[in-house]
């Protein structure tokens, strides 16, 4: 497994996960928009040909959730891969909307 480092940066509306791997080129981003101080609406996944299936996007989904656990918000998968994750994780519903 990859060494995924995942920063995350946060304005006061919209916020992004960036992965990046050592020795590799590009970066994955997990993007969202601040609905509310307890809801965040995740809208878009990518991880770039240089990162697949290196569990990048996935790895960006994990830190969110947690996030959202530590910080008491909900998430409300716009995003078909984020929501394909909360479908295979029913333990997620803690922090899932809609």
């Amino acid at each position: 497994m990859a060494d995924i480092k995942i920063e995350r940066e946060l304005t006061p509306t919209k916020g992004r996960y960036v992965a990046r791997i050592d020795g590799i080129e590009g970066e994955g981003e997990l993007t969202f928009s601040r609905a509310s101080p307890t809801l965040v609406i995740a809208d878009h996944t990518l991880a770039p040909d240089s990162m697949r299936g290196m569990g990048v996007a996935k790895a960006m989904v994990d830190r969110l959730i947690a996030d959202a656990r530590s910080e008491g918000f909900k998430i409300f998968a716009l995003c078909p891969y984020v929501k394909a994750q909360f479908d295979r994780h029913p333990e997620w519903a803690d922090v899932k909307s809609g």
